[in-house]
């Protein structure tokens, strides 16, 4: 069963009920309609995923909880919004990049990136960037050659590197760096075209994830 609007709709009402009574009575809605079809997407892309990295778990008992988290929410019970982030097993001191997909009150997102990237993976990825190394070469070419995604990352105040051109200074200047790209198209949204077009977004920026996973390698070589 694919995701539907009533998915978009439930998550939107559960957050804006945020009660855990209300939640308990309509959970079997929340299964059918948001976590079941977020485990068969995750099922979906295995394929996908596991040929751009072996080592990527597509698990859906992975999916995130849509509980908040009361230490850091405490006036809060229930996200609007649920997700699965497709990557090597997780290290809290070292986190490696993932592709993410997310379904919430808003709509669809999915992108390839680090929730929080070290910093000497962040100034291993700007070495491979200034030194035109065949893996930045690539991720740049794959952004650019698509019209999905958009770069994101919070910038620097200043350009840190002056004599660099343009198209490199929107990849050096971020203090993390990711793509992201949202889904409005509702033929897609809720049709079994999703994974196909998911899979087929996430082979295009690839290169992206290599370029990360380099950066990866050359900053544990240096600590």
């Amino acid at each position: 069963m694919p995701f539907s609007q009533q998915s978009i709709d439930f998550l939107f009402e559960n957050r804006l009920h945020d009660s855990k009574s209300w939640f308990t009575e309509h959970k079997a809605d929340y299964d059918s309609l948001v976590k079941q079809p977020m485990a068969q997407l995750v099922l979906d892309l295995a394929p996908t995923m596991m040929k751009i990295d072996k080592y990527i778990i597509c698990d859906p008992k992975k999916i995130s909880r849509i509980y908040r988290d009361a230490r850091m929410h405490p006036d809060s019970i229930f996200r609007d919004h649920i997700w699965y982030s497709f990557g090597r097993p997780r290290d809290a001191r070292n986190p490696a990049p993932e592709f993410y997909f997310s379904i919430g009150s808003g709509g669809m997102s999915f992108g390839c990136g680090y929730y929080c990237a070290r910093p000497a993976v962040m100034q291993a990825v700007r070495e491979l960037i200034l030194s035109d190394d065949d893996s930045f070469k690539a991720a740049f070419l794959a952004v650019k050659k698509q019209k999905s995604f958009q770069l994101f990352g919070e910038p620097y105040k200043r350009n840190r590197y002056p004599d660099q051109p343009p198209e490199k200074c929107d990849w050096l200047n971020r203090r993390g760096l990711g793509l992201s790209s949202e889904l409005t198209d509702p033929e897609i949204m809720f049709t079994d075209k999703l994974a196909k077009h998911i899979a087929r977004e996430f082979k295009k920026i690839a290169p992206v994830y290599d370029l990360y996973m380099k950066a990866e390698l050359l900053a544990a070589q240096a600590e």
